[in-house]
C-alpha cells in the first residue's frame, strides 16, 4: 500500500469502520442487537439496499477469511493487496481501513473464535488423593486405598461443577492402562505428523 494512502481521509472511513465493527460484534460477539438494517440506517443512510447488502457480504467475506487465518501484519498486508487487485474487490482506503480495523480487533476476536470452539465442558482444575476406604458393604473392603480424583468442570464461563469419582486399586490400574494406551497413540500420531514437516 502506498505511503501517501497511509492516512484516509477520515469522514469516508468512519462508516466503513463503524460496519466492520458492527460485523464484528454480530458475527464474533454474538450481539443480536446488530442488525442489516441498523447498520445500513446508520450508516450507510443514502446507499440502496441492495448496494449495502453488496458491500456488507463483501466486507463480512474479508473479514471472516482474515479472522480464520488469524493473519500476521505480513499476511494481512499481501491478502488486502490482491483484494484492491480483484476485479469488484476493495479499494485502497478500504484497506487501510480493514487493516486498522483488524490490528486493533485481531486479539479479542481470536479469542472469541476459541471461545465459541471449546466443547462443553473444560476442565478447570483437577486433584487427586489417596484415601482409606472407611464404610463399605463389605468388611473386607474396609481400610483399603481408594484414589479419590475431583475434577472441576466449566461449561462456557457458566458456574463450575465439581465431579468426583473414587477407584479402587483395580480400577485404577484399568484406568492406568488405558490412558498408557490413549498416550501411546498420541505420540505415535505426533511422530508421524511431525515427519511430514521435517
Amino acid at each position: 500500500m502506498a505511503a501517501s494512502a497511509e492516512h484516509p481521509s477520515p469522514e469516508p472511513t468512519k462508516p466503513l469502520l463503524g460496519l466492520l465493527n458492527g460485523i464484528a460484534q454480530s458475527t464474533f460477539y454474538g450481539n443480536t442487537e446488530i442488525t442489516e438494517e441498523l447498520l445500513r440506517e446508520q450508516l450507510y443512510p443514502e446507499t440502496s439496499s441492495q448496494e449495502f447488502g453488496v458491500l456488507l457480504a463483501k466486507m463480512k467475506g474479508i473479514i471472516k477469511s482474515i479472522a480464520s487465518a488469524d493473519m500476521d501484519s505480513n499476511q494481512l498486508e499481501a491478502f488486502l493487496t490482491a483484494q484492491t487487485k480483484k476485479p469488484g474487490g476493495i479499494t485502497t482506503d478500504h484497506a487501510i481501513v480493514v487493516a486498522k480495523f483488524w490490528k486493533n480487533q485481531r486479539a479479542k476476536i481470536h479469542e472469541s473464535l476459541i471461545n465459541q470452539s471449546k466443547w462443553e465442558n473444560s476442565l478447570k482444575n483437577i486433584s487427586w488423593r489417596i484415601d482409606l476406604k472407611t464404610q463399605s458393604r463389605h468388611i473386607d473392603q474396609m481400610n483399603s486405598p481408594v484414589a479419590i480424583v475431583e475434577m472441576e468442570l466449566e461449561k462456557n464461563g457458566q458456574e463450575s461443577e465439581l465431579l468426583t469419582m473414587e477407584f479402587d486399586e483395580t480400577e485404577l490400574n484399568k484406568m492406568l492402562k488405558k490412558l498408557s494406551k490413549i498416550e501411546d497413540s498420541i505420540i505415535s500420531l505426533t511422530q508421524k505428523s511431525s515427519c511430514f514437516f521435517t
